[in-house]
């Protein structure tokens, strides 16, 4: 009996974790469909899963930064500066993508007062000046509240300091290293009840009947963030790698953005894209330190909600937008994607900054958030689905690129 039993064990631990979701993902379905009470109560697994990602995600960023970078060798490469470029172009790209397909397929919201205790940045300056002040964070408070940016300062300060300790030290932080890791392997298997919980409460608690009035500008939204998953960004890994990109983007759609569209968070999604790279083979001198910053400044789905909103509420008040306007609006749109909070719903709050451009009262804007939040069951999902994978997408293109690099120059 014991012995049956472990070996059950061992085949679920050792299963595929992509089949194991889809069967939680349409157990939750079917629960929600039978039992609005039953499928509300096991929302709990979901908001236990969702916080124990949340919980390790910092810890781990900041042990596996310091132990990367205090064992990092003089004149090895680590290829941030690819991966960054990568991922800033991809930002842009998307709110490019935005404002043209809004031209082709323009979106008229309705818009009525709206109450909010939220107060969104007043501006780019604000928004520049929240960034720097993360990076000044007390490094317990940013452990704390998860501030990324403060994190990865003090990781990557604290292993340039452990650069210059003896060796019996930097084994002891690649040990707490592997332990960590050891703990989030053991919370990204509890995805599956995790994914099973949050989709039967979600599903039970609004249904899709709130959707279906904003089903154009839902469209719209998805459709911009389909086209850069599915062909902008294959193009900018295929300017990398030189091959056919596909095999590549949908394995990390799969195993990335599966997880991402209902966990909605890009923070709680950094211990599974870290988990992934460590299953392609990837150099972890550069995932350990490009994926928790590509949670911050990846932000294409942000990019895209951003414009597309925007867009929507210029539409609605009449304001004409030319060329160069449309130009500036992706900029400004790209820059406040990469201030937004890895969080679920991070992106809208930065839609006032944009709006604010076009001289739109701050009280309009934030009806157009009130929006967002509404159709932030899809909206925000997809958004975050696209931003964590490709977090993980650029880092495996960039490593595999110079792997490919790295294999003509040396002797058949």
């Amino acid at each position: 009996m014991e012995k049956s039993s472990s070996t059950l064990i061992a085949r679920l631990l050792g299963g595929s974790l992509v089949k194991q979701i889809m069967i939680g993902l349409l157990a939750g379905i079917a629960l929600a469909w039978f039992s609005k009470d039953t499928a509300l109560a096991v929302g709990l697994l979901g908001s236990l899963f969702v916080n124990a990602l949340k919980a390790v995600a910092p810890l781990l960023v900041l042990v596996l930064v310091i132990a990367s970078i205090a064992n990092h060798k003089h004149g090895q490469k680590s290829n941030i500066r690819p991966i960054i470029l990568l991922y800033l172009l991809s930002t842009f790209f998307a709110a490019v993508v935005a404002v043209v397909c809004s031209h082709l397929y323009p979106q008229v919201l309705t818009l009525s007062a709206a109450q909010t205790e939220i107060t969104p940045p007043s501006g780019i300056v604000e928004v520049l000046n929240g960034l720097l002040m993360s990076m000044v964070a007390n490094p317990f408070d940013a452990l704390i509240h998860a501030n990324y940016i403060g994190i990865l300062v003090w990781a990557i300060g604290l292993g340039i300091a452990f650069r210059h300790s003896s060796e019996s030290t930097k084994q002891l932080l690649n040990d707490a290293s592997d332990a960590v890791t050891w703990m989030v392997r053991i919370v990204i298997r509890c995805a599956p009840l995790g994914i099973f919980g949050l989709v039967a409460s979600i599903l039970a608690s609004t249904g899709f009947s709130a959707l279906w009035n904003y089903a154009h500008l839902l469209t719209l939204l998805i459709g911009c963030m389909l086209l850069m998953a599915l062909v902008f960004n294959p193009m900018l890994v295929w300017w990398k790698i030189r091959r056919n990109p596909y095999p590549l983007v949908f394995t990390c759609l799969r195993e990335s953005g599966v997880t991402a569209f209902f966990t909605r968070s890009s923070a709680a999604n950094i211990p599974v894209n870290m988990a992934l790279a460590k299953r392609l083979g990837l150099d972890e001198d550069t995932w350990s330190v490009s994926i928790p910053l590509g949670a911050t400044i990846s932000m294409a789905g942000a990019s895209i909600t951003i414009t597309v909103l925007t867009l929507a509420a210029v539409n609605t008040l009449g304001i004409h937008v030319d060329v160069p306007t449309a130009v500036l609006l992706s900029l400004v749109a790209s820059l406040c994607a990469c201030g937004a909070s890895g969080v679920a719903g991070g992106s809208l709050l930065l839609i006032p900054v944009a709006c604010n451009m076009f001289g739109i009262p701050n009280d309009v804007a934030m009806q157009v958030v009130a929006v967002g939040f509404i159709i932030g069951v899809l909206q925000d999902s997809a958004e975050t689905a696209l931003n964590s994978s490709t977090d993980i997408l650029f880092t495996a293109a960039v490593c595999q690129a110079e792997e490919q690099r790295a294999a003509a120059k040396s002797p058949s």
